[in-house]
């Protein structure tokens, strides 16, 4: 995944393993993803690595897909959500994740990017939505329903050369989405950190990784805090 010649290709493949999602997702589940978009390659085939951040460097860069022009916004994100509507998901709440402590571009054209997108998606219409686990402070105190614009700053994991998302930033999505000693899914477990919020809010988990690498860095990264799961290869 990522690595695909065209982004047509790349929704594809993420709408057909959403939808093998969905067949084990609870009649009242959630889907929550998190996405970031690109701009076309101008004709690059390769990027150099940045000086704040040498895991952004690429071997290659995709062609620019048809209809757009080197240096257009891909707008990938809104794409995979239409795509997974049109293949049947309800697509429910669009939430920025804002980044105080983005990296800086090197840019001048255009504003560096400060944000990703989280996706809300329901397998129903009626689902599960604890609103009231995720209430935040509002004027004068009071505790008001979640807004869609969450700040959270990025946090590094030292053993990941890859990009990991913080903690803080799945806590809302699994007490909004999941009940105390309900199944946690993740597709993509990379590093572990959906498993670990699941845990430490008491909640169960399932991970799947294609790269045992990361199986074991999420391993050791768990427990640490004290928690432990089995892996399995699959056969």
């Amino acid at each position: 995944m990522g690595s695909e010649e065209t982004v047509d290709e790349y929704i594809e493949r993420l709408v057909a393993i959403m939808r093998a999602v969905r067949r084990v997702l609870t009649d009242d589940g959630t889907l929550w993803i998190n996405i970031g978009d690109c701009y076309t390659s101008g004709g690059r085939t390769w990027r150099a690595p940045d000086r704040k951040n040498p895991a952004r460097a690429m071997d290659y860069r995709a062609p620019t897909p048809n209809g757009l022009k080197p240096k257009d916004l891909v707008g990938v994100p809104w794409r995979v959500a239409m795509a997974l509507q049109e293949d049947g998901w309800y697509l429910r709440s669009d939430i920025i994740w804002h980044k105080p402590n983005a990296l800086p571009e090197s840019v001048k054209d255009r504003p560096t990017q400060a944000h990703e997108y989280i996706f809300l998606f329901s397998k129903a219409e009626q689902y599960f939505y604890d609103y009231q686990a995720v209430r935040e402070p509002g004027a004068n105190g009071r505790a008001r329903n979640r807004r869609s614009v969450w700040s959270v700053p990025t946090e590094a994991y030292a053993e990941a050369h890859f990009a990991t998302y913080p903690p803080q930033l799945i806590v809302p999505c699994v007490l909004a989405g999941s009940a105390t000693g309900d199944s946690v899914l993740d597709p993509f477990f990379g590093a572990g950190t959906t498993g670990l919020v699941a845990a430490e809010h008491d909640r169960r988990f399932i991970g799947i990784e294609l790269v045992w690498e990361y199986i074991e860095m999420a391993r050791r990264r768990l427990a640490e805090r004290g928690i432990f799961f089995d892996a399995h290869r699959a056969s």
